[in-house]
């Protein structure tokens, strides 16, 4: 956590009123600490001044497009990101989320489920950072050494290719969160690879024969239709 208070701080860029109301009592009724911002500009401002914890973040800001406003966070900072919407297709999501958002949530949505997804967002952000210093990741049977490259399955040392390897430590870096198909396409194979989704199928179905104790039912390598997949410990 980068927020030095005892309660979690939660940054809501936000320029309806009457929501920041609703979401600014829900928060603080379950103790944690709220700021908000109108603005774009002004939700990067206290971005940089405050750290929050978590973001929540709407599209259809006045000043700049909230997208617009992730992609630029993304630039120096690794906060969770929520974004609520009133832009339900399936394309805005897989936009949003190949942004740099970690979640989204289409308006009108139920409180339960947004203090459920922050508190999911938040502890996959404390995972992930645990994950990333310590340089050894377990989950399930399989432990990852990232110094060495390593990867066992049960303590046995498993091959995987380079491409398998890439798509692996890829999902780790972002553990618990969506990574569309965009990015992993990007980081296994570059640039151009867009539209080469069968790609990833094929590959993420080695990977869960190698890794997963039943790979037709995977507990750690999800998939998240029509998006992309996600790690889950």
């Amino acid at each position: 956590m980068t927020n030095q208070s005892s309660a979690p701080l939660i940054l809501v860029i936000e320029d309806e009123a009457p929501i920041r109301r609703f979401l600014k009592m829900a928060l603080v009724d379950q103790g944690f600490a709220f700021e908000e911002a109108l603005t774009g500009r002004e939700g990067l401002t206290i971005l940089a001044s405050r750290c929050p914890d978590l973001v929540i973040l709407d599209l259809g800001l006045p000043d700049m497009d909230g997208l617009n406003v992730t992609k630029e966070l993304r630039q120096w900072s690794d906060v969770p990101v929520i974004v609520l919407s009133a832009r339900g297709q399936e394309r805005d999501k897989v936009e949003a989320l190949d942004a740099g958002a970690d979640d989204y949530l289409t308006k009108p949505f139920g409180i339960s489920e947004l203090l459920a997804r922050v508190r999911v967002a938040l502890r996959n952000a404390s995972k992930s950072s645990k994950a990333v210093v310590e340089s050894n990741v377990a989950f399930g049977d399989v432990t990852i050494d990232l110094a060495k490259r390593e990867v066992k399955v049960s303590g046995a040392e498993i091959h995987l290719t380079p491409i398998e390897y890439k798509l692996l430590t890829t999902l780790v870096r972002h553990a618990g969160k969506v990574v569309t198909h965009n990015l992993l396409l990007r980081e296994a194979w570059g640039t151009g690879y867009q539209a080469e989704t069968h790609y990833l199928r094929v590959y993420m179905a080695q990977l869960r024969r190698k890794l997963e104790q039943d790979s037709a039912h995977p507990r750690h390598l999800i998939t998240e239709p029509g998006i992309g997949y996600r790690l889950k410990f």
